[in-house]
């Protein structure tokens, strides 16, 4: 069994904003030779989340919403007090910061339009980073 590690550094530039990471990571899959196993894609962010869905800017829009519509930025919560991004962080606990795919012959098993995407619930940010990690053959 192998056990890979890779990270993804990159900077965002909006309040809430969506990058898709699916190019980079399956370069990092195919760059190890990857076999049978699985990869987690982790943002080790508290206001931060990864998803997998399509990546039409229209579904990337009513996907911001959906963000908005289960946490609203606007609302008086307690953890405003201290900072104001509350939102952004029960964000990332409705859709959080991770997800795992399965690895099989060398190939992300990824539908056909599934694309791996960090949502940005806290931005601007100078840096974000992602985690790629792989278990397997």
């Amino acid at each position: 069994m192998r056990v890979l590690f890779h990270e993804i550094s990159f900077s965002t530039n909006k309040r809430v904003q969506i990058v898709d990471l699916t190019g980079e990571v399956r370069a990092i899959a195919n760059r190890w030779g990857v076999s049978n196993g699985m990869l987690l894609v982790f943002a080790p962010h508290a206001t931060a989340s990864i998803i997998l869905n399509e990546a039409e800017p229209g579904l990337e829009r009513d996907i911001l919403n959906l963000f908005e519509a289960v946490a609203p930025a606007d609302v008086d919560y307690h953890h405003n007090r201290i900072d104001n991004n509350a939102h952004a962080h029960l964000r990332s606990v409705v859709f959080p910061p991770y997800v795992v795919i399965p690895v099989r012959n060398g190939k992300m098993l990824l539908g056909t339009w599934q694309r791996i995407m960090f949502v940005e619930n806290d931005g601007p940010r100078a840096r974000r980073t992602v985690i790629v990690e792989y278990i397997g053959e």
